[in-house]
């Protein structure tokens, strides 16, 4: 393509032309004429008298000045383009004039007329109404509706809900609903027909707004406007149906996204996990997240969020940890909510070692850890024993200098349990004293930790002693500190239980009787069951298993084998233990798992009754197996698992039953091996108290 010549001809090549020029500046290339052109496509620039050779500065040719001409030929097709350049330019200075006078006026009708009919003398178009209103009204909202109304009368406006739809996506950006519905209303008075974009933009800023509700108003508004919605606003409505608390219409959604093979996006996927997950259908969380991954969307950071706390919820560390680990390898930098989700998971689940680690991690990184998420961890410790972790997490949590990480009542009373759990009553009454010196009041889960410390430790006049505490305070005893006096009671000596049972007699009298007749000698067995049976059909269902497995704790530790069993005929007619003992053909099971002590001695020496009436009546009626199951682990009611405390028992019996090396927690034998060993036992032998 040629060049466009640079032009210091006389005026004599080429007659002078009548019109008035157009001209715009223009830069050469060179580095070296740093000097200004004229572009023209009309006349020829002025000519100046040439001065002589000798005047001009380095040799200049005739004609150098500081400003230099390029003149265009009017008949080429550049000389249009010129002209629109020109023309644009000015277009834009004037627009952006009107735009920034439109932003510093007052949100007045007066002054916003006064404004943009200064700016336009003319009449605007539709083009230009859409950018004034873009860029001064992001500046100041106020003014949108009155320069709206402005260019709806003055403009040439072929299209208004192009206009409004500008006006509502500003107010959207601001997330003014009561404006937007406003504007909605009158759109509809001026008889603006709405199209798709208009509703998007009203759901999407009523989802932005936390107005889920609104947002599903707004979309079963659209059939009767003749509008259809788009993938962006379903992506939204999922998403509002699923705030608004409309599960199965969100759900419904999706599938019909999926069935007509709609795009997925992160939007909807983190959606209806959420709702799968608020539901409980954890399975089905998974499930999307998988079919998004296989459908090429790929998981953002809000996904990864969602997942970690949905599969938290359903305490699932592990596939937690796969989650956590596929983020990493997929280079997503986590969040603050992602270390809560992994915290939240790993103490939920007792993954002691796991939630150290992110601690740990969240420490190096200076995140700021507030007192929830410490009093998680302070909890996960004290349930699995963790005292170095937990004094490190107190130390931290003292020395933040944010207040938001203080220890508060709960972190306290997780230290105390903690200190209770292993008997160290000195630890337990040190934070008790700092509990105090801080400000804080004893609660009934710091006095209920103290008093099984020091029953632990068999120090029975500090239980009556913190028991006044209790009083003194005005804390009316629950169901939990109940069933620890119960607890401390089956663990004191005779001598000392009289105490133990007048603080269980003040804090629940039915309780108190219940107590006293079974430690009573002279009352029946059946009187007991009776009585037992009515406290225990009185309960919250959460302490009946835990009363249960206190009382019968008693009744062994007393010699009240009799009453022992009368409790556990009263506890299996309740419902309360269910399904303790199994039977198929080829195997007989009694499972203990989950029981104290006492009542799992107790329910042995049942079962051990019915394999002898059993034998009596014929050996045949014995099963090939029978095997007795514990668990493994630590015991709720004992320092010791009950698997060890078990075996250690079933020596003294002399009894066949071996732990299974292939089944954890399990104790089997033969039906020859346990003929032989019932046949040299009588049944009142069998367990021995």
């Amino acid at each position: 393509m040629a060049s466009l010549p640079l032009c210091r001809s006389p005026s004599s090549l080429l007659p002078s032309w009548p019109h008035r020029p157009v001209s715009a500046s223009f830069h050469p290339k060179s580095s070296s004429s740093p000097v200004a052109a004229q572009v023209s496509v009309q006349d020829l620039p002025p000519q100046d008298p040439a001065p002589p050779a000798d005047s001009r500065p380095n040799g200049t040719g005739p004609g150098s000045s500081n400003t230099r001409y390029l003149w265009v030929n009017p008949n080429s097709p550049r000389a249009a383009g010129v002209v629109r350049a020109r023309a644009g330019s000015g277009r834009r200075s004037r627009l952006a004039s009107a735009a920034a006078a439109l932003g510093a006026c007052e949100p007045d009708e007066a002054a916003v007329a006064a404004a943009l009919e200064a700016a336009f003398p003319e009449l605007p178009s539709e083009q230009d109404a859409v950018i004034v209103l873009n860029t001064a009204a992001a500046a100041r909202p106020e003014t949108a509706a009155l320069a709206l109304r402005w260019f709806l009368a003055n403009a040439g406006v072929r299209r208004k809900a192009i206009l409004y739809n500008v006006v509502l996506k500003l107010l959207r950006k601001k997330r003014r609903w009561s404006e937007t519905e406003a504007l909605w209303g009158e759109m509809l008075r001026e008889g603006v027909q709405p199209d798709n974009a208009t509703f998007s933009t009203i759901i999407s800023c009523a989802r932005a707004c936390g107005l889920p509700s609104k947002a599903v108003e707004w979309f079963e508004k659209m059939p009767e406007f003749g509008c259809s919605p788009d993938m962006l606003t379903y992506s939204a409505v999922i998403d509002a149906y699923g705030r608004a608390g409309n599960a199965e219409a969100a759900l419904r959604l999706y599938d019909r996204a999926r069935a007509e093979k709609w795009q997925l996006d992160p939007v909807i996927c983190s959606t209806v996990i959420k709702i799968h997950s608020t539901t409980g259908n954890f399975d089905g969380a998974l499930n999307v997240f998988e079919e998004m991954k296989a459908a090429g969307v790929k998981p953002n950071l809000v996904v990864y969020n969602t997942m970690l706390d949905a599969m938290g919820r359903a305490m699932r560390p592990w596939v937690v940890k796969t989650i956590h680990r596929e983020m990493v390898d997929q280079q997503v930098q986590p969040s603050k909510a992602t270390y809560s989700c992994l915290l939240h998971a790993y103490t939920r689940a007792r993954y002691g070692e796991d939630a150290m680690a992110v601690y740990r991690l969240m420490k190096d990184e200076a995140m700021d850890i507030d007192v929830v998420h410490y009093n998680m961890l302070l909890s996960m410790c004290a349930d699995i024993g963790y005292v170095d972790e937990a004094e490190e997490i107190f130390r931290d949590m003292k020395a933040s200098m944010d207040s938001r990480s203080k220890p508060d009542s709960w972190s306290y009373s997780s230290m105390v349990t903690l200190y209770s759990s292993t008997t160290n009553v000195l630890g337990a009454e040190g934070i008790l004293n700092e509990m105090v010196g801080a400000g804080f009041k004893p609660n009934i889960f710091v006095l209920t930790s103290l008093i099984r410390c020091y029953g632990k430790a068999g120090r029975t006049d500090d239980v009556v002693r913190s028991f006044g505490m209790l009083e003194d305070l005005g804390i009316s005893p629950d169901d939990r500190f109940c069933g620890c006096l119960l607890s401390v009671a089956g663990n004191t000596p005779a001598e000392e239980l009289g105490k133990v049972i007048n603080c269980i007699e003040r804090s629940n009298a039915q309780l108190g009787a219940v107590v006293k007749l079974l430690v009573d000698r002279s009352a029946s067995s059946e009187s007991f069951r009776e009585a037992a049976s009515e406290l225990l059909s009185n309960a919250r269902g959460v302490v009946k298993m835990p009363y249960c497995n206190c009382l019968m704790d008693l009744c062994v530790n007393l010699n009240r084998m009799e009453k022992a069993c009368a409790l556990l005929d009263a506890a299996q007619q309740l419902g309360i233990y269910a399904n303790i003992q199994t039977r198929t053909q080829t195997q007989w099971s009694l499972h203990l798992r989950g029981l104290s002590v006492g009542a799992a001695l107790t329910t042995l020496h049942v079962w051990m009754n019915d394999l002898y009436t059993a034998l009596q009546n014929g050996g045949e009626g014995l099963p090939p197996l029978l095997g007795i199951h514990t668990g493994q682990g630590k015991n709720t009611y004992s320092d010791r698992g009950l698997a060890t405390m078990f075996e250690a028992r079933l020596k003294e019996l002399d009894a066949p039953f071996h732990e299974a090396p292939d089944k954890a927690g399990w104790f089997l034998t033969t039906s020859v091996a346990a003929k032989h060993w019932l046949e040299t036992k009588k049944a009142s032998e069998l367990v021995a108290v």
